[in-house]
């Protein structure tokens, strides 16, 4: 059984940022320096367990891809009081829900949902494998967790189609050594000859205090769990911050191309990628609506012509990856079996050309900016995504008020605002494109992929 969250927020209304939601919450630091972010909803017996270490694989050196994704897996082999592989067991005897942990280039975050008088027994187990987890790791469960996570790579990555695409597409954007060079999921030989000495020494740089953020949001009282909490966690050690490497975007002084034969492919991509403003800066907001103006279903410019005027693609995906370096937009297009490819690729050209000379209408606007809200306050309904939202805010921004800002910037962009950002950003001669062919390697030469020029 689903048990829907009430939301208390206000309404929104299109004009004004005052109108919009508020998350009730409270923001604390413990005496160790871990953050804490409480947000009170009494509304049904439940409350989300959300814990942000700040470290990804953009914090990674060279040699050691995939250490941060592989120590998310080697959380869930619990702590030193809990016992081994008792961390799932112990949360589902306790009804608990939602049980996850997730890897991205910024940020590692692991959570779950409990029946609110269960709430001690999720922070019994937070505390133990955040405090105690070295005195567990050995070396049997660090050989199971490296080979669950490259099995992951290869039904994820290595054995799907246009898996090989990602990391190509990566190697055009990323020069050696940039952190964001390798995907998350890492290399296989990095993996392969990471030792216990490895692991330990990643966990006692990033796992600690000073590096984590505790969010509880549900039925609780804030005086009462604030006491759980330091219970908890209030006797770890105040130790440094790691710092964190802040990179300069990657330039392309000239547009790159590769051509990627796919066995597991059934259709022709083609695949466009530039460097773009990172996550909250000047210019991600309009990059999000142009995003929507061209590939939203239906109503997208590029979805349009190519899916439903001229019938040379499948589908059409158009997006802002929003990073905290730097970010990247793509337009993938898979087209149809015989497809005109120089064709469909002329289109792409001109509807961006297009784009970078003339504003948006205010109907392509507004309804991205509404499709954007209505995303937003739905995805609040739910506890644990309450927690997310202030764990980006904050990991982001330093700050976790900060909703109103971040409409705002939807609702202040104007269409030739978004003109302008396209024009400086997605130009051919920075664009990275990418053309995966179904088969084996062609015999031939391919045709030149520059965009349709």
């Amino acid at each position: 059984m689903i048990i829907q969250v009430a939301l208390t927020i206000v309404a929104i209304a299109p004009a004004h940022a005052q109108d919009a939601p508020k998350i009730a919450h409270e923001r604390y630091l413990l005496p160790g320096g871990m953050e804490v972010v409480l947000v009170p909803d009494r509304t049904v017996p439940l409350v989300a367990v959300n814990l942000w270490v700040h470290v990804g694989s953009g914090d990674e050196v060279p040699g050691r891809s995939g250490f941060a994704h592989l120590f998310e897996h080697m959380m869930f082999q619990g702590g030193k009081h809990t016992g081994e592989d008792q961390h799932f067991p112990v949360l589902r005897k306790v009804g608990a829900t939602g049980i996850n942990g997730t890897t991205n280039s910024d940020r590692t975050n692991y959570f779950e949902q409990v029946p609110s008088h269960q709430l001690e027994t999720a922070l019994w187990l937070e505390s133990d494998r955040v405090g105690w987890l070295l005195d567990l790791l050995n070396q049997k469960s660090l050989d199971n967790q490296r080979e669950v996570v490259r099995n992951e790579r290869r039904q994820r990555y290595d054995n799907v189609p246009y898996g090989k695409e990602r990391f190509e597409m990566n190697r055009l954007l990323y020069p050696d050594g940039h952190p964001y060079r390798h995907l998350t999921i890492g290399l296989h030989e990095d993996l392969e000859r990471a030792s216990l000495e490895d692991v330990r020494g990643f966990f006692r740089k990033w796992y600690v205090p000073s590096n984590t953020t505790l969010c509880l949001a549900g039925d609780f009282d804030p005086k009462a769990v604030k006491k759980v909490v330091h219970k908890w966690f209030g006797s770890f050690p105040r130790l440094a911050k790691p710092a964190h490497t802040d990179v300069p975007m990657p330039v392309l002084t000239a547009a790159k191309s590769a051509v990627v034969p796919d066995p597991l492919a059934k259709l022709p991509r083609l695949h466009w990628a530039w460097h773009t403003p990172k996550t909250y800066a000047a210019g991600d907001a309009e990059l999000d609506i142009a995003a929507h103006a061209l590939g939203n279903a239906g109503t997208g410019r590029l979805y349009k012509r190519l899916v439903h005027q001229t019938q040379l693609a499948q589908s059409v995906s158009v997006h802002q990856a929003s990073a905290q370096m730097s970010s990247t937009f793509h337009v993938t297009v898979d087209l149809r079996p015989g497809s005109d490819r120089e064709k469909a690729m002329a289109i792409v050209a001109d509807e961006l050309a297009r784009m970078t000379k003339e504003p948006i209408d205010e109907r392509e606007r507004n309804r991205a900016v509404v499709e954007v809200e209505a995303a937003f306050v739905w995805g609040l309904e739910g506890l644990n995504t309450r927690c997310e939202v202030l764990q980006g805010y904050n990991h982001y921004l330093g700050q976790t008020d900060w909703i109103a800002k971040d409409l705002q910037r939807y609702r202040g962009a104007t269409p030739e605002a978004v003109r302008d950002t396209v024009a400086r950003w997605l130009r051919p001669d920075a664009q990275a494109f990418v053309l995966t062919m179904p088969g084996p390697p062609p015999s031939a030469p391919a045709a030149p992929v520059n965009g349709g020029k």
